[in-house]
C-alpha cells in the first residue's frame, strides 16, 4: 500500500497513535505526520477538522497522563524522564529554569521548545499548578501546536506531495538514509555526553564522608545547586547547606573560601550540575572542592537528617 493510499484509509488514526505516542515519550516525532496528514487534507482526501480533533485529544491525554503522575510520584518522575532523554545531564535544570522564568508559559509553549514540551506536564504537576488552569493551558498549547502543523501541511501540500513521491521512487534507499542519519544524531548525543562526563571527572565524596566532616571541628560549606523549582517542590535540604544557581558560581567566586572544605550537590543524572560546579573552582585554584556522590537522593536513602527549604523572600 502506497503512502498516499495508507493517510487516505488510515490518515486521522495515524495522526492520533502518533501524536499520542510521542506526548507519552516514545521518540516518535508527531510533527512530520502532522504535517503530511495536513497536506493530505487539503487535496480532499479526509477532514481538516478531524485531524484536527484527534491530534488535539492525543496530545491532551498523553501531558494529562504525565501531569497526573507528575502530581503522584513529583520530582522522581522529572528524573525518570531525564534519564530516558539523550540530554539527561541538563534535563532538569534547563526546564525547571524555564519554568521559573515563563511559570505557566512553560506550559502553553513548551512544545515549541526542544527538550521542555515533555517535562513541562509533569513539572506543572509537580508544582501543584491547579487542574482547571492546567487543563486550560495544555488545551491551547496543544491546539496551537497541532493547528500549525496542519496549517503548514496545508499550505505546502504541493511540495510534501512531491517530497513524498520522491521518498516512494526511492524506496528503501529513503528508509536507510532516514535511519543512518537518526543513528548518527543519536551517536553524536553519546559522543557529546561522554565528552562532557571526561571533562568533569574529579573524585566524589560520599554521605559518610560528608556527615563525617559536617560533625568534625570545621563544617564544610555546602552549597545546593537545585533551582528554586525543585527546591520548593522537595522541601528538604541537608542542614547547613546554602542554595545558588548553577550560573552564578563564577561570578561569585570571591564568596567561596579556600582554606575550607566546598561540596556541592544536586539531584540530576550522575551529579552532572555538582561536577560542573567542582570542576570550575578547581579549575581557578580551589583544592578543597568536591560534588557529593548520588546527590540529595543518596542523603536521603542513608536516612541522615534533613531540614525544611528555607522560604524565599517576597
Amino acid at each position: 500500500m502506497d503512502s498516499e493510499r495508507l493517510l487516505h484509509d488510515f490518515g486521522p488514526t495515524l495522526v492520533f497513535v502518533n501524536v499520542l505516542l510521542e506526548r507519552l515519550g516514545v521518540p516518535i516525532p508527531a510533527m512530520p505526520t502532522m504535517i503530511v496528514g495536513g497536506a493530505a487534507a487539503a487535496e480532499g482526501q479526509h477532514p481538516l477538522a478531524a485531524l484536527f480533533a484527534v491530534a488535539l485529544v492525543a496530545s491532551v491525554i498523553g501531558d494529562g497522563v504525565w501531569y497526573w503522575l507528575g502530581q503522584r510520584y513529583g520530582m522522581r518522575v522529572l528524573r525518570l524522564l531525564c534519564r530516558m532523554s539523550l540530554s539527561a545531564d541538563s534535563c532538569v535544570r534547563q526546564t525547571t529554569t524555564h519554568f521559573e522564568r515563563w511559570g505557566a508559559w512553560t506550559v502553553l509553549l513548551g512544545k515549541f521548545i526542544p527538550g521542555v514540551g515533555s517535562v513541562a506536564p509533569p513539572l506543572a504537576g509537580v508544582m501543584r499548578m491547579h487542574w482547571l488552569q492546567y487543563g486550560l493551558l495544555t488545551i491551547a498549547g496543544s491546539a496551537l501546536w497541532v493547528g500549525i502543523c496542519l496549517a503548514v501541511g496545508a499550505l505546502f501540500r504541493r511540495q510534501v506531495s512531491e517530497l513524498l513521491d520522491k521518498l516512494e521512487s526511492w524506496g528503501l534507499i529513503a528508509g536507510v538514509v532516514v535511519g543512518v542519519a537518526l543513528a548518527a544524531y543519536i551517536c553524536f548525543k553519546w559522543w557529546q555526553r561522554r565528552r562532557f562526563y571526561k571533562s568533569v571527572r574529579m573524585a566524589r565524596i560520599t554521605v559518610e564522608e560528608l556527615r563525617s566532616l559536617m560533625h568534625g571541628q570545621q563544617t564544610p560549606l555546602l552549597i545546593d545547586l537545585r533551582g528554586t523549582t525543585e527546591r520548593t517542590a522537595d522541601g528538604r535540604t541537608i542542614p547547613g547547606a546554602q542554595a545558588l544557581d548553577l550560573a552564578q558560581v563564577e561570578r561569585r567566586v570571591a564568596d567561596f573560601p579556600r582554606d575550607r572544605d566546598i561540596i556541592f550537590y544536586c539531584n540530576c543524572p550522575n551529579e552532572a550540575s555538582a561536577a560542573v560546579a567542582a570542576k570550575a573552582l578547581h579549575d581557578l585554584g580551589y583544592a578543597r572542592v568536591r560534588p557529593l556522590l548520588g546527590g540529595l537522593e543518596a542523603w536521603i536513602a542513608a536516612g541522615y537528617e534533613l531540614e525544611p527549604v528555607a522560604r524565599t523572600p517576597g
